[in-house]
């Protein structure tokens, strides 16, 4: 890291589940990337989310492409600001990083475009929602949401060091049992910037589809990658051991675009 962004089955199973209160608990989530225009499979997603006495601490993220090599990890750091966490994305492909860090100033943000060198700015004073932080805003706006009322907050695009007025509102999902939110740029520029659309499972909030634009880039480090994601399965509890073998695996430059 720089210095802007300092950053189962049978007994393993068992140990997992019967984690004490004090110790971290870490679930796994598989998730499954396609081309959002032709459905062609890109890469995948290994989520792994530690836990503490019932609070989330870090997600880590492994993004591998389909030979399973992975080639991008994202750590979130969520802290007292869940829906702002400091994070960090790093891809092995073209070398593009993006992230922020949460300082005793509020919230720093960097990115590093493709043989660049690092471009950081402070956020100015006031609330803003960042990166998976996305997903705990929606939980904590779900009444309004699902009552049918559109909501409106600040979410951060690091490539542009700055954070822009987005609209959340409710969409038809198409499922009784999903809950849809269509999240665009506030004022005209939503009308010339393309909307994400995501939906979550009504009864656990559990995030199970995204499509629109990715925070991964294609295999230049250009233009954010246009994808439909599906969590197809819940989460489940892992030996705590796996985050950090996560952690540390090392990431390689394979592609993800078909040739």
């Amino acid at each position: 890291m720089n210095k802007t962004l300092m950053s189962l089955t049978g007994a393993a199973l068992l140990a997992a589940l019967h984690t004490t209160p004090t110790q971290a608990m870490v679930q796994r989530e598989y998730a499954f990337a396609s081309a959002l225009r032709n459905g062609t499979p890109l890469y995948r997603e290994e989520h792994l989310v530690r836990q503490s006495e019932g609070r989330l601490d870090e997600r880590l993220v492994l993004y591998r492409c389909l030979d399973g090599s992975a080639f991008a990890r994202k750590r979130v750091r969520y802290g007292e600001h869940p829906s702002a966490p400091s994070f960090l994305l790093e891809d092995a492909r073209s070398g593009y990083r993006e992230g922020a860090e949460r300082t005793g100033d509020g919230l720093r943000v960097a990115w590093t475009a493709p043989g660049e060198a690092e471009a950081a700015a402070q956020l100015p004073p006031g609330p803003v929602v960042a990166d998976a932080g996305f997903d705990e805003w929606v939980r904590a706006s779900w009444e309004p949401l699902t009552g049918g009322q559109s909501q409106s907050m600040q979410f951060l695009v690091p490539s542009r060091l700055r954070a822009y007025r987005f609209e959340v509102s409710p969409v038809d999902s198409g499922d009784d049992g999903l809950r849809a939110f269509r999240l665009r740029l506030g004022g005209w520029l939503g009308w010339l910037v393309p909307s994400i659309e995501v939906a979550y499972d009504a009864q656990t909030r559990r995030l199970v589809r995204f499509e629109g634009l990715s925070n991964l880039r294609d295999d230049a480090g250009d233009a954010p990658l246009k994808v439909r994601i599906e969590f197809p399965d819940p989460p489940m509890p892992v030996q705590p051991s796996i985050f950090d073998r996560a952690l540390a695996e090392p990431l390689v430059a394979c592609r993800v675009q078909p040739a």
